[in-house]
């Protein structure tokens, strides 16, 4: 079960610092390609997970509960905007919520190692579109 007693200050690395998750090795992983796919992201702690934003707006987060997965989810912010937007992924990875809310799940840390590059390129182009 994924744990952390967040707190609205508390860094990323303070958050994960404390995190006790199944797939904590995956987690620091994924972390890790996603920062290096949106290196001009703010980092924060939403959901009481890592997140990340571009001009404020967050636009990847994590999603550690319940702990037996890990998950990114791709949004456009807090509420559903209805603007036509669309995506196209380009690796077939996401599932889709609606159309500007997807999902990756990923099990463990081969998958994540497994999907890295893909996740990396899905999240980059998340974040252009």
């Amino acid at each position: 079960m994924a744990k952390s007693a967040s707190t609205p200050s508390q860094t990323v690395e303070e958050y994960l610092d404390v995190l006790t998750h199944a797939h904590r090795e995956a987690v620091l992983r994924l972390r890790a390609v996603v920062r290096a796919a949106l290196p001009g992201a703010t980092e924060h702690v939403k959901w009481n997970a890592p997140s990340y934003a571009v001009d404020g707006v967050d636009r990847v987060t994590f999603r550690l509960h319940p702990g037996d997965r890990l998950q990114l989810v791709l949004h456009r912010g807090a509420a559903v905007r209805e603007d036509g937007f669309s995506f196209t992924d380009p690796t077939g990875l996401v599932v889709w919520a609606a159309p500007d809310r997807g999902v990756v799940t990923l099990t463990d840390l081969a998958d994540v190692e497994t999907k890295a590059a893909g996740v990396a390129v899905l999240v980059a182009a998340w974040v252009a579109a």
